[in-house]
Parts: C-alpha cells; structure tokens; sequence
C-alpha cells in the first residue's frame, strides 16, 4: 500500500493522507502494533487511549510525534465522546476491551460496561458518522472448549467466563448494526495472539519471563489444553485486510494458524530454544474455575484466505519457535527494567 501523497503550490508542500482511521484500544498490544502499520502505510490515525492519570500513553509513547498520528485519552463507555472521537472518520478499528479471563470472575460488571456498553457506543458514532468500515475485535474465547475441531466461525458460542460471554454480546451487537442499518461491520477473531509487548497476563510472557530470568522451574496455570498461537504480525495483517476488503461486511472471520499445541508442549518448547531442561510446578491462582478452563482452541482459517487473501506467516512449529525467539529478543533487554514493569510479572 502506498505512502501519503504530497502535492506543491507556489508556497506551501501538502500532505494527502489516504484515510483517517479511528483505532480503539490503540495503546495496547496488538493496536499499537496496527497503529505503526497504518501509519507506514500512509494512513492518518485516530488513536483512542484509556484516560490514566499518570499521561501515560502505553505502547504508543515511541510514535507519539508522528505528524499523522492523533492521540486522544477517553473512555468507550462515554457515548458522547465516542461520537466526537469518530466524526469525520473513514473507518473504525475497535479493538478496546477489558481482556484478563481471571479478573472477569470478581468484576463482571466492568466487563459488560467497557466490552458491550463501549461496543455499543462505537457502533452508534460509527452509524451516526457514516464510516467506510468498522472492524470489530472478537475472540477465539467465544467458542469455549472446542466441539469439533478445525474451529470454524459457524461453531456454536459458549460462554465459559464472564469475559467470553462479554464478547459474545459485543459481538452478537456488532452484527445486530449489520442486519439492521447496514453498518459495514467486519467481526475478526484472532486465535492466542502473541508477541513482542503482550501483557504477562498472558501465557507465553509468562512463561519466557520466567525462562529469562533464569529460573528452571516454571509456574503455570493448566497446561494441558491446547492453543493456536498467532503471532502479532500475522494478525495485525489480518485487521489490514478485514479494513479494506471488498464485499465482507456482515461477515464473521477467523484469524489463526490452524496449528495447536498443548501448554506443557509449549514449555518444552521453548526450554528447547534456550538449551535447558524445564520443569512445570502448577501455581493454583492461574487455574480457572474447572467449568470455565477452554480445553482446546484450533482454528478452521479458509475463511480468512477465502475472503481477505489472508494467510499467516509463521505457521506451525517452524513459525512458533520463529516467533518464540522473536518475543525473547525483546523481552530479554527489558527484564529488570524499572520503566518495562516487566520485572514485576516475573517469579
């Protein structure tokens, strides 16, 4: 995708911008690692952050200066803002949600209030603004343990935790502005996306974290349910995809590897990378309630080829230790960092 354009008068040199996106969540993980590809690919960016204050802008401080890129602070459950952060836009990128399973299980009600109410809000500013596109973040926790395996989007949902069922009715709403106004909504599930700058809420930095500090023996939740890991480019080219694509709206996309492998592999596995012998010790407040744990997460992606061309990169054991190694080159300069916080997450 091409760069800006620019065009000279007698006096002053224009920069046009291809489109201005609205990305929610933008500070986080994988939105700040969409709101850099945007950016590289010439698009003016619209980045919502969650108010804090203490100023801080996430994983977006390193591009804050781009002359394309907008940083707002706010709140997706504030209808009003949401109305004036997507006005004038051409298209929404909503990947803000509260997203630690655990937590979901004492606070339920700020689950529904950001996941649902805050969908909802977008959906309306997004119907009220006329936009292009509005991508909308799922996630493979909506299927819960899976039925039949490859998942694919038709698999039945299964609300196994207060924070699966959050994205169930997100979702369920996101398509609702579909088949009622005809919003042009997209729904993206990602599978187990992991990477460079993922919080150590979630299993592989908790387990590198923990390998890179030096220790052998390893605490962990249950490791014998299965996982698709996607890495954070794949599916960050993905969302690039679902934005642009022709003729999808009202469609339901998976984006996953269609690859799995059990957590206790993945331990193994990466012990492999770094030449040690590792050793699992369970720690009971990572395992979730016995009715809620997801036993097994495999995704069906032909969907994903079949209507956005999208297939990822690194793919099967290959691309997992590829993106293993990738994610322990960052993280290993960061451990005992007092500005990462990474050295608080780690035993």
């Amino acid at each position: 995708m091409p760069g800006p354009k620019m065009t000279q008068t007698s006096t002053t040199v224009i920069i046009l911008y291809m489109e201005t996106i609205c990305v929610t969540g933008a500070e986080g993980f994988i939105g700040s690692h969409l709101v850099e590809k945007l950016l590289g690919a010439g698009h003016r960016v619209k980045a919502l952050i969650q108010y804090n204050s203490f100023n801080s802008l996430g994983w977006l401080k390193d591009v804050r200066s781009h002359k394309a890129l907008e940083i707002v602070a706010g709140d997706v459950r504030d209808a009003s803002q949401m109305l004036d952060f997507v006005k004038g836009s051409d298209r929404v990128i909503h990947l803000a949600a509260l997203i630690a399973i655990p937590h979901s299980y004492s606070a339920p009600d700020s689950y529904f209030s950001t996941n649902v109410q805050g969908t909802l809000n977008l959906l309306n500013a997004s119907k009220a603004s006329g936009v292009k596109r509005f991508v909308h973040t799922s996630t493979s926790e909506v299927y819960g343990s899976a039925l039949q395996v490859p998942i694919s989007e038709d698999h039945p949902l299964q609300a196994q935790s207060p924070y699966s069922a959050s994205k169930i009715g997100a979702d369920a709403l996101a398509h609702s502005y579909w088949s009622s106004f005809e919003l042009p909504v997209v729904i993206l599930r990602p599978f187990n996306t992991f990477g460079p700058r993922q919080s150590f809420r979630a299993v592989i930095p908790t387990l590198l974290g923990q390998l890179l500090s030096g220790v052998n023996t390893i605490q962990l939740g249950a490791t014998s349910p299965t996982r698709d890991f996607t890495f954070v480019d794949d599916t960050v080219e993905g969302f690039m995809k679902a934005m642009l694509a022709p003729g999808v709206e009202g469609q339901t996309i998976n984006l996953g590897t269609g690859f799995e492998i059990s957590i206790s592999d993945l331990v193994h596995l990466a012990g492999t990378l770094l030449g040690r012998d590792v050793e699992i010790q369970a720690d009971e407040a990572r395992l979730r309630p016995l009715g809620s744990e997801v036993d097994r997460l495999l995704s069906d992606n032909s969907k994903a080829a079949q209507l956005l061309g999208w297939e990822p990169q690194l793919v099967g054991i290959h691309g997992l230790k590829v993106g293993l190694q990738a994610t322990m080159d960052w993280l290993s300069p960061r451990l005992g960092s007092d500005s990462s916080g990474v050295a608080d997450y780690v035993r």
